[in-house]
């Protein structure tokens, strides 16, 4: 249901934002909250010349934190993947394209894998700060600092930027038994992971409910913690929740086939997101972490 623009409280600068891109004329003229996220408000803004937008807004965000997002969906779209355009961004809040969506075309999960694949393939070596692996800044894994110090090394980068910081938050609900255990995997990473033939600009958070369908029918993705590292962890968290079909695995591996040692690995990398679960969300996620470090330890 559309209402007046009075109805939301307009984050500081998005009038004179709107009027600088748009012209002196350029004001919101209805608007519908849009769910699905679990941090941020949501708007479809409709201005007086009908166009659409989109936009996110937090007031009680770290200062990088659209920033960030933004310097991310501005990667992955320069790599070619398809992702909202990054229109304008403040403090408290990012406005995109809005993506009007339609029904899935019958080719959706094959476009999907083979988007996938040219992102993994396309050149990162702009967004590392000459190093391997990375990014230029550090972003946000949902509402969680995810930190980017770029390294020569994949296994030292998962160790100290992903691994290290997430069981740190999470360490008080760890028994004495499952602090050693995570320790013991920290120290013997190297035994569990191999280092990728190359590195891959990662959407990083690829779960179902961050693709959607553009007008076209065609897959868009969304919601990116971008960093460059092993693409076989974009392919892991799709397992993690499920959702996606056996076509997007086919055309994937056509296009770009994983190390036949992928499947033993993949449950590591999900303990990243899964930390991050039981950081923010609580001792549902526990069992499944404990598993993970039992099973590599």
């Amino acid at each position: 249901m559309y209402g007046q623009k009075e109805n939301i409280s307009l984050p500081s600068g998005l009038a004179n934002q709107l009027k600088h891109l748009y012209g002196p004329d350029a004001r919101i003229v209805a608007q519908a909250p849009v769910g699905g996220g679990d941090i941020n408000e949501a708007y479809h803004l409709v201005l007086q010349d009908g166009r659409d937008l989109f936009l996110k807004v937090h007031a009680n965000v770290a200062a990088d934190f659209f920033t960030a997002e933004a310097s991310g969906l501005a990667a992955l779209r320069q790599a070619g993947l398809p992702v909202p355009e990054v229109l304008g961004c403040g403090r408290n809040y990012l406005l995109l394209s809005y993506v009007k969506s339609a029904r899935k075309s019958r080719d959706y999960w094959q476009q999907l894998g083979y988007e996938l694949a040219k992102l993994h393939h396309s050149d990162p070596t702009a967004f590392t700060c000459g190093h391997r692996f990375g990014f230029m800044q550090d972003n946000y894994a949902g509402s969680t600092r995810q930190h980017n110090r770029p390294s020569d090394s994949w296994v030292d980068f998962f160790r100290t930027q992903r691994l290290q910081p997430f069981l740190k938050l999470c360490w008080s609900y760890f028994s004495s038994e499952e602090k050693r255990l995570a320790e013991q995997l920290l120290a013997h990473l190297e035994d569990r992971l191999i280092e990728p033939d190359f590195p891959s600009l990662l959407h990083g958070d690829l779960w179902c409910g961050n693709v959607m369908t553009g007008p076209d029918g065609s897959p868009v993705f969304i919601d990116p913690s971008v960093s460059v590292g092993f693409r076989e962890v974009d392919i892991a968290k799709t397992e993690l929740f499920g959702g996606f079909t056996g076509e997007f695995y086919d055309a994937y591996q056509e296009a770009c086939p994983l190390d036949p040692g992928y499947p033993e690995r993949r449950d590591l990398y999900n303990l990243y997101p899964l930390l991050n679960h039981l950081h923010l969300f609580g001792n549902a996620y526990h069992t499944a972490v404990t598993r993970i470090l039992r099973h590599y330890a």
